[in-house]
Order: structure tokens, then C-alpha cells, then sequence
């Protein structure tokens, strides 16, 4: 083949083209407004609020329409669930901003919503979040528009009800209990331990044999200390929401729904103590972070879970997006807000000095 031919049907790559196209910046006046029913969140994912704009004065208008909808002031408590933190659940640090944002409620007020949404937290800081709320108001609903996990399910066991949008849900109570290596366990998993391998010794002995040496190793490698504070802190996590069963969530419950027996105060004991186990069991959650949907909490459980209205579940999902796209947009990672009162937390990133 000559020179020529091979120079002829030779076709060259085409070169390539670096675009200087500046991709177009879709603000907006507000966040709230810009909002579509049905996709809340990627209706302004790829949105950003003018300069001028306040993010908090944007959620508060999504808490007043909640409000407008259920006639009573909404405390919203919410924690960063896309990037955790040490400060970004339920802890002692919020002690003081949750209790200056119940001040804050106007004093004739008998009623409120707390929108609550976390991946846990201090059970110790929610008996305190508790008792402020009911030592001011004569009723408290939780409205759950996500994850509520954790020590946020035991927040929201105290309230007189629970509202859930469809696809929001709670989370085993199971404590979580430090290792002397760092890592958290839950507190269920260690006595559950304990207890299959009690099982294998007795079984054993029963037998006349001897105990299992793996089941003797092991239990010498458990540190005392962690197994002590394993069955505190799950005697706790059952009390606290037994307790809260009762005082709060059964107080009015006179009659049993399918066989219509008036409700005494054991049955409600018992029942409290029922849910409050059942929540704990890590051998039938078999994972601390395991989502509990309001059907499931229902139908298995037995603790009744409200549904919103349909104007509600719409206002509910749209305050959602706004804490969402504030979490996955800036570095802050809890909110403390009521129309009255606002906080917001960042995380801090500290650098190492080399």
C-alpha cells in the first residue's frame, strides 16, 4: 500500500475540548418556599439561598406551619444524622439551650410538639430533658419525621403520643457501654453472652462433664467492670422507659381496645414493662443502629404510634427537608429551635500542630 493511501485513510482523533462553561447557580429567595410536595428534598438539593438569607428564619417558617396545623407550640431538638459528632446527639451540652427554649414558650401554654430526631445519645441528659418539659406543660407529642434512635426512642416513649410519618422510625433502646479498648458494645449483647455461656456450663454439668474450656477463657477475658456497668445501664434503660409508659403514655388509657376490660394500674405496668424489654432486646434486634418502623412498633410491640394527617405528614416532610439540607449543606450538626428561641451547634475541626 502506498504512502498515499495510508495518509488518506488515516482520520485523525478529534481534539479535546476543555468546556469553560461555569455550571449556573440556581439561588433563591427562600429555601422554605422553594420546596415541591412530594419531592421535598430534591426539590432544593441543588438550590442555594441568597447571602441575605437566614437558615433559621427559613425553618421557623416550617415550624409555624405545624403549629398552624396542630394549635400549639412545636420545639424542634435535631441532631445532624448524615455526619456524627460527639456533640451531634443527645448530650450534656444542650442542657442549658433546651431549657432556655422551654422559657421561652409563652407561660399560658398547656401543650406542645417536640420534633425530635437523632441517633442517640445520654440517657441520663433525656430524663432531664423530661423532667423540664413536664414540669411545664400538662401534655407533650413527639413528631418523628426520621431516625429517632436510641436514646431519642426513649425521649419520645415519654411523650402522651408519638406521631411518625411513614418512613421515620425508632430504634432498640439497648444501651451502648464502653470497652476498656475504646470501642462501645451494646449492653445487651455482653449479658447475652453471659448468659448462652452460663447455659453451656450448666449443660454441661448436668451431664456430668466438664465445662466447656472456651466458655471459661472467655468469661475470665470479660473485664468485671464492663459487665457491671452493662446491667446498670440496661436496668436503667428499662426503668426510664417503663416509668415513662406510665406516667406519660398510658396515664389516660381506661379500656383495652379489642376486648374492651377496663385497664388497671398492674396491667399498665405490665404492659410498660413488656414494651420497655422488648425495645431492649438485642437478641431480637441483633444490632444496636437497627430502624423500627411505626407498623412493626404496632403490629409486634403493641405501642400504639399516631399517623399524621395528611396536611400534617406534608408540613412534617417539608421542615424535614430544611433540617436536611442545613445538615448536608453546612457544617452545623444540632438545632435547638423554636419560633421563640434559636441555637445552632457547628462541629470543630481541630488540626493537629506537626
Amino acid at each position: 500500500m502506498s504512502k498515499h493511501r495510508r495518509l488518506k485513510n488515516f482520520i485523525p482523533a478529534p481534539k479535546q475540548v476543555v468546556s469553560t462553561v461555569v455550571p449556573k447557580i440556581n439561588m433563591v429567595e427562600s429555601l422554605y418556599d422553594s420546596i415541591i410536595e412530594g419531592n421535598e428534598y430534591g426539590s432544593i438539593v441543588s438550590v442555594i439561598p441568597k447571602p441575605e438569607i437566614d437558615l433559621i428564619d427559613e425553618i421557623i417558617k416550617g415550624l409555624k406551619a405545624v403549629q398552624f396545623i396542630r394549635l400549639r407550640p412545636c420545639l424542634a431538638y435535631i441532631g445532624n444524622v448524615i455526619r456524627s459528632d460527639d456533640y451531634s446527639g443527645i448530650v450534656t451540652a444542650d442542657d442549658l439551650p433546651f431549657a432556655e427554649m422551654i422559657k421561652g414558650v409563652p407561660k399560658d401554654t398547656e401543650s406542645v410538639d417536640v420534633f425530635l430526631a437523632t441517633m442517640g445519645g445520654s440517657a441520663h441528659q433525656v430524663s432531664r430533658f423530661v423532667n423540664f418539659l413536664r414540669a411545664r406543660f400538662k401534655e407533650v407529642d413527639f413528631l418523628v419525621p426520621s431516625f429517632c434512635m436510641s436514646a431519642g426512642t426513649l425521649f419520645a416513649l415519654s411523650g402522651d403520643h408519638i406521631w411518625m410519618n411513614p418512613t421515620a422510625c425508632l430504634g432498640p433502646i439497648d444501651p451502648q457501654v464502653p470497652t476498656k479498648d475504646g470501642r462501645f458494645v451494646p449492653a445487651q449483647a455482653l449479658l447475652l453472652l453471659i448468659s448462652q455461656l452460663q447455659e453451656q456450663g450448666d449443660e454441661a454439668l448436668k451431664n456430668k462433664g466438664a465445662v466447656p474450656w472456651t466458655a471459661v477463657r472467655i468469661i475470665d477475658s470479660l473485664d468485671k467492670k464492663e459487665l457491671g456497668d452493662a446491667i446498670t445501664a440496661s436496668t436503667y434503660s428499662i426503668t426510664m422507659a417503663t416509668q415513662f409508659l406510665i406516667q406519660y403514655k398510658f396515664k389516660n388509657w381506661q379500656t383495652r381496645e379489642t376486648s374492651q376490660i377496663p385497664v388497671t394500674d398492674q396491667y399498665r405496668q405490665t404492659r410498660a414493662f413488656e414494651i420497655a424489654s422488648a425495645l431492649a432486646a438485642h437478641d431480637r434486634w441483633k444490632n444496636h443502629g437497627h430502624s423500627i418502623s411505626r407498623d412493626v412498633l404496632w403490629n409486634e410491640i403493641k405501642l400504639q404510634i399516631d399517623h399524621p394527617s395528611p396536611d400534617l405528614e406534608k408540613a412534617i416532610s417539608k421542615l424535614w427537608a430544611l433540617f436536611f439540607w442545613v445538615f448536608d449543606k453546612t457544617p452545623i450538626i444540632k438545632l435547638i429551635v423554636s419560633e421563640n428561641y434559636r441555637f445552632a451547634r457547628h462541629s470543630i475541626i481541630l488540626e493537629k500542630k506537626l
